[in-house]
């Protein structure tokens, strides 16, 4: 079986492949560029799986644009994963503004996972971060809440390394609520808002960030609340539980010692009924052993008379209820 056109799209095949690894049109726009790249690096680069039309075309902007770069350094930059148009846009924008930047440092920002070409561009044009609202005691008790713009400005040589906005704006906040917490009352804040950002701008707070702080301003001040008049009120009401609490404490112990006054009162009164009840047996005890004779005993009992009769005109309401020795003995007898 005879296939006439097999030899054609072997040859076509062939010279497909033999484009794709010798871009021959990509080679003659290298050279009426200024751009000496052979092409067997070329071929090379599609062994590496490099694209040489991204490697090429930026070997071509950087050289128009005065830049001396080779194709290794761009080929090894793409291989480490870097971005090498952003890298060539950063060097050819740095250089237009006589910003130091070399083909090193430009890589190792961008390796860094640092936009090298915004940092540039922030450079240049400084851009403007806004704080979220900081909320500040002033030492009267009144609570500012403050908003402010921080213009910064990239700083190229501590962008592999430094802070981010993150640590720029903590470190605002930090100072203005020093400043506020340094005001002797918020009339003074509110009428002076520039002290916070002279405050601010001297506490020196871009060192090891990536950024250059150039103004702070302040865009926004409120009046919150009354913080030492809460603090006071709660303060007194937490005073007034603990008074609360002792007097307490103090009334139980008061009625505890009242209990034992009772307590013991009754405990002397039978004591004293014990020892009256023991009056009877002792005068028994002495007629039987003739101490006590029976006019004694009689003298005795009018003199108890007596003492009930002067008791009795004293108190006419009655007597204190405690049984007399003569109506005990006499009950006995």
């Amino acid at each position: 079986m005879n296939y006439p056109f097999l030899p054609l799209i072997v040859a076509a095949v062939a010279l497909l492949m033999l484009l794709y690894f010798f871009p021959v049109s990509l080679w003659i726009t290298a050279l009426f560029s200024g751009v000496r790249v052979s092409l067997l690096q070329l071929a090379f680069m599609r062994v590496r799986k490099v694209p040489p039309s991204l490697i090429v075309n930026s070997l071509i902007t950087s050289t128009k644009a005065g830049l001396r770069l080779t194709a290794d350094e761009l080929e090894t930059h793409y291989l480490a994963g870097g971005n090498v148009p952003s890298v060539i846009k950063a060097l050819i924008s740095a250089d237009k503004a006589n910003i130091p930047l070399d083909f090193k440092q430009a890589t190792a920002i961008d390796l860094a996972g640092r936009n090298v070409f915004e940092a540039v561009t922030t450079s240049v044009n400084p851009k403007v971060i806004n704080t979220p609202n900081v909320a500040a005691v002033a030492q009267d008790g009144i609570q500012l809440i403050v908003i402010a713009r921080v213009t910064v400005r990239a700083n190229i040589s501590q962008l592999v390394g430094g802070a981010g906005e993150e640590t720029i704006l903590a470190r605002v906040g930090e100072g203005i609520v020093t400043s506020i917490g340094s005001s002797v009352s918020h009339k003074e804040v509110l009428e002076n808002p520039d002290k916070i950002s002279k405050l601010v701008l001297h506490k020196g707070l871009d060192a090891g960030t990536a950024f250059e702080i150039l103004s702070i301003d302040i865009a926004d001040i409120d009046i919150g609340e009354n913080i030492g008049a809460k603090l006071q009120t709660d303060q007194a009401s937490a005073d007034l539980r603990v008074a609360e609490a002792r007097a307490e404490e103090r009334r139980a112990m008061a009625v505890a010692m009242e209990q034992e006054y009772r307590a013991k009162t009754q405990e002397a009164k039978a004591k004293v009924v014990e020892a009256e009840a023991e009056i009877p047996r002792a005068i028994a005890e002495a007629f039987r052993s003739g101490n006590l004779g029976i006019m004694d005993y009689y003298k005795m009992r009018n003199v108890q008379a007596d003492t009930e009769m002067r008791d009795s005109i004293a108190n006419p309401t009655g007597g204190s209820g405690s049984v007399k020795p003569g109506r005990e003995e006499g009950r006995q007898s």
